[in-house]
């Protein structure tokens, strides 16, 4: 009688998914703790409401204007093919929920100039603000621990932070977090 080897080919391709299962769920792990946004602090999300940025269309925008409602803050720039990808989605978003109180403004990590021309381009219904680099020091102190694009920041009615995500939202994102409000 013939006994199956323990090197078989089939058990050798089972051992290997397995492995590979195991290091790819290690791999998401260390990711998600990795990129996940650190707490925020109660003095920095208070901070938030003083700033003031220039817009594209030359006037000041302060944020303490939109205090008071729920308010999708996103970092993006024209440089950065995720954020441009995803501010359709945010601009449907915001033309669909501002009548229900919602409030998006975008905050760009750019130079004016490219900002203006996209805008051009590409309207967008929500205030835009300009923040230069500084910009990416601002989303830090948001959570924003490794100064990737584009990073969103859910803001409730309150002035408390509700949630935020590193990276392109999708349709289900803004679905879920408009339940937040």
């Amino acid at each position: 009688m013939e006994q199956k080897s323990s090197n078989s080919p089939k058990r050798r391709r089972a051992l290997y998914a397995m492995a590979a299962a195991v290091a790819g769920l290690a791999g998401a792990g260390l990711a998600w703790w990795r990129y996940a946004p650190a707490p925020l602090d109660q003095a920095t999300a208070l901070q938030l409401w003083d700033l003031e940025f220039d817009t594209p269309a030359g006037s000041r925008l302060a944020l303490s204007s939109l205090r008071g409602r729920p308010l999708l803050i996103n970092f993006w720039a024209t440089w950065c093919p995720p954020c441009v990808e995803e501010l359709p989605l945010l601009n449907a978003f915001f033309e669909e929920n501002k009548a229900k109180g919602w409030q998006v403004v975008g905050i760009a990590v750019d130079k004016l100039e490219p900002v203006k021309a996209f805008l051009q381009r590409q309207p967008l219904a929500f205030p835009v603000a300009l923040a230069g680099m500084e910009g990416l020091t601002l989303s830090k102190t948001l959570g924003n621990q490794v100064g990737g694009l584009p990073f969103t920041v859910l803001v409730g009615a309150d002035g408390g932070i509700l949630n935020r995500k590193i990276g392109k939202l999708s349709a289900r994102d803004l679905t879920l977090w408009r339940e937040l409000k």
